[in-house]
């Protein structure tokens, strides 16, 4: 089966490239290439919950890109990566509050049985897939650790 997502980035490439729109065209194409070279190593196409994840993963990075330019007090390529992570946001569903995160760790964390810390390995493989493209793993790791203290 096709990707949605995949279907809906190559028709915004197309749209891009015919607009002239730059920003677009390139973070589209970025995510386009991740997408190829992870079905090429996987020898499957991927679904939707997988490219959301590479999405989410090219978001995580554009925000450390943009701290570390912050930094280095280079405000033109500040503006470049959040133009950049504009796009990319456009892609991803909304994102969870901490409360939404912690409703779902806890039903997560009953269903399992987990009691402590110790427990942390058994609730979050099951807690990042449910939540998968919705909310950023340290997030979700942050909020899990507190629960099972």
């Amino acid at each position: 089966m096709e990707a949605n997502l995949k279907v809906r980035l190559d028709n915004d490439l197309k749209q891009a490239m015919r607009s002239g729109d730059k920003v677009r065209r390139s973070i589209i194409r970025l995510v386009l290439s991740s997408v190829h070279n992870a079905e090429i190593a996987r020898l499957a196409t991927l679904e939707d919950s997988d490219i959301l994840g590479i999405i989410a993963k090219e978001v995580r990075q554009h925000q450390e890109s943009i701290d570390a330019f912050k930094q280095g007090n280079r405000p033109d390529l500040v503006a470049q990566e959040e133009a950049e992570m504009t796009v990319l946001h456009e892609y991803l569903p909304q994102q969870m509050t901490r409360d939404e995160i912690m409703t779902e760790a806890r039903l997560i964390i009953a269903e399992v049985g987990a009691q402590g810390p110790a427990d942390k390995g058994k609730v979050m493989p099951k807690l990042i897939a449910h939540l998968k493209g919705r909310a950023d793993g340290r997030e979700i790791n942050t909020v899990v650790t507190e629960l099972l203290r």
